[in-house]
């Protein structure tokens, strides 16, 4: 049974996107956290995006703006893993912003614009050097950047490439933050959602 918010607790709305490859298989802590946060009685949306496989940009872009929702009194919520972090640096660019900023974000993971160019069905997510600090304007509080120091998909670290625009926790051991580094419940994220003073720490 979902618990009710308190009625003099904040509202908020959560979005929840996913990345390259990832069809939102239970056990991912995307998974878990969209049913943790669904049975706290808060808004949560956790689409899934155009053919995960074979990803579309303009797609992807797409279907992320459609999931943004400005209503007065609602915080929203973004917290992105792996490509969704690239789609979402192509956002203010290729939308037209009406409900930018959101409230808060959460990146989590995002590759290294080094492995966008070496992988064949990613190259189109390809950004301007300097376009990743774009992303502070599209929240209203500085966007919180969680990696890892041995991610397979991004080297150098990403708080090397991504500095200047984050706050940034380096949780160590979190690889890329997937079942393979059996990321599935995830207690820290969970409490960040809620309070976002919290750091992100390892699960």
């Amino acid at each position: 049974m979902a618990v009710p918010p308190d009625r003099g607790a904040v509202r908020r709305r959560f979005l929840i996107l996913h990345g390259w490859q990832n069809r939102r298989p239970q056990g991912h802590w995307q998974f878990e956290l969209a049913a943790a946060l669904t049975e706290r009685g808060h808004e949560v949306s956790y689409p899934p995006l155009p053919n995960p496989d074979l990803p579309d940009l303009k797609k992807w872009v797409g279907a992320i703006d459609a999931e943004l929702v400005s209503e007065p009194g609602v915080q929203q919520v973004v917290i992105a893993h792996s490509l969704a972090c690239i789609a979402w640096i192509h956002l203010p660019g290729m939308t037209s912003g009406l409900h930018l900023p959101v409230d808060r974000l959460l990146f989590v993971a995002p590759p290294s614009p080094g492995f966008l160019a070496e992988t064949p069905e990613l190259r189109d997510f390809q950004f301007a050097e300097g376009a990743h600090r774009l992303v502070a304007a599209t929240s209203r509080i500085t966007p919180r950047l969680a990696c890892s120091d041995g991610d397979p998909y991004c080297a150098p670290p990403a708080y090397e490439i991504y500095d200047g625009v984050f706050d940034v926790d380096v949780v160590e051991g979190a690889g890329h933050f997937d079942t393979v580094a059996e990321y599935g419940e995830w207690d820290s994220v969970l409490k960040w959602c809620e309070d976002s003073q919290l750091r992100l720490t390892p699960r």
